[in-house]
């Protein structure tokens, strides 16, 4: 959906408007993604940080900084090569500000010290996925979460909503796309803290099906009101998510299936790699020049771009994500060979 988003307005030329609508949403993928990153940490880290205390943190932060940083930095420096060429030729560089770049080296420029997106636009997200792990230690303490009752928990989703919402309505904007640079680290970590709590609720058990119709009403009464963005979308991706995770049928049999595995498998490398792949490929591939001066790409262009990034995609997964990670997992500095296998 990111990638659709991202690449809606170069499709208009043969994109039914319908589906240009549809992926005109498709910024709203980050916050469920946001929501999924904190129910996956929880499972995987909760109990081990709850254990461990904040003696356990500099592990968790190391883990992480291995899974999400060197792909990006192999991003960001190619990134760099584009821009010296860009230079050498006498092109604009406006958009790839060079005084920034190690903000987004350290994966801090979404942190307030800048007013607009840039580089590799997308990463704005992995940033703020940095201040959520960097907070998650601190949230797991706080809270006796594995002990709440599932309507305390199903209390805290809706207060941590409500916080969001009114942090939006506060600063004056109705979509959770906006204002990214300065709203995005709070979109990120109450919509993570969320998925904290619905990790809770899953182990807690149940029927998907009650779940499932709040999320599908919650929707549903957006999609109608037209009001309510950063309120109804997290409590209608909560319920679905939940729902999801609860689910033993055939959905959820198809969602673990090996090509819809493999798509989650590489699509951290996709979502980074796919907005500096379209600048390439509308220079390369676009054929005509829009009255707003939007290049647009053919169908068969496109089907081209796509198949370039996912191979793409894999190849960073296979040869530069899984290695890297393991290596530095197994160094970590202070303690040499680490006693815990790369996940």
């Amino acid at each position: 959906m990111v990638v659709f988003y991202h690449a809606r307005a170069a499709l208009a030329g043969w994109m039914p408007a319908e589906a240009l609508g549809v992926f005109g949403y498709g910024y709203l993928a980050v916050d469920l993604f946001f929501m999924l990153s904190g129910f996956v940490m929880w499972l995987n880290y909760g109990p081990k940080l709850r254990a461990s205390g904040l003696a356990g943190a500099p592990d968790f932060w190391w883990r992480r900084v291995a899974r999400i940083w060197p792909l990006h930095a192999a991003v960001l420096l190619a990134l760099v090569g584009f821009v010296a060429v860009l230079l050498a030729t006498g092109r604009d560089t406006a958009g790839y500000p060079l005084g920034e770049l190690p903000l987004h080296l350290v994966l801090a420029q979404n942190w307030g010290f800048t007013d607009a997106l840039s580089w590799n636009h997308p990463a704005w997200s992995i940033s703020a996925e940095i201040g959520a792990y960097v907070l998650f230690p601190f949230l797991v303490l706080a809270l006796r979460w594995e002990n709440l009752p599932r309507a305390v928990l199903w209390a805290l989703v809706g207060l941590l909503a409500l916080a969001l919402w009114a942090v939006f309505a506060a600063l004056g904007a109705s979509s959770l796309g906006e204002e990214i640079s300065r709203l995005g680290l709070v979109r990120c970590v109450l919509q993570f803290a969320i998925g904290m709590a619905l990790a809770n609720l899953w182990r807690l058990g149940g029927g998907a099906w009650l779940p499932g119709l709040f999320g599908a009403i919650a929707l549903a009464a957006w999609l109608a009101a037209g009001w309510g963005e950063a309120l109804l979308v997290p409590l209608g991706f909560a319920g679905l998510l939940l729902a999801l995770a609860l689910s033993a049928g055939r959905l959820a049999r198809l969602l673990g299936s090996r090509p819809l595995e493999w798509l989650g498998d590489v699509s951290y490398a996709t979502y980074l790699i796919h907005f500096p792949l379209f600048v390439l490929a509308k220079i390369a591939l676009a054929d005509e020049l829009g009255a707003d001066e939007a290049a647009r790409v053919s169908p068969l262009g496109f089907a081209l771009y796509c198949a370039v990034l996912l191979g793409l995609s894999h190849l960073a997964y296979t040869r530069l994500e899984k290695p890297a990670q393991g290596l530095l997992r197994r160094w970590r500095p202070g303690r040499g060979r680490a006693a815990v296998p790369a996940e």
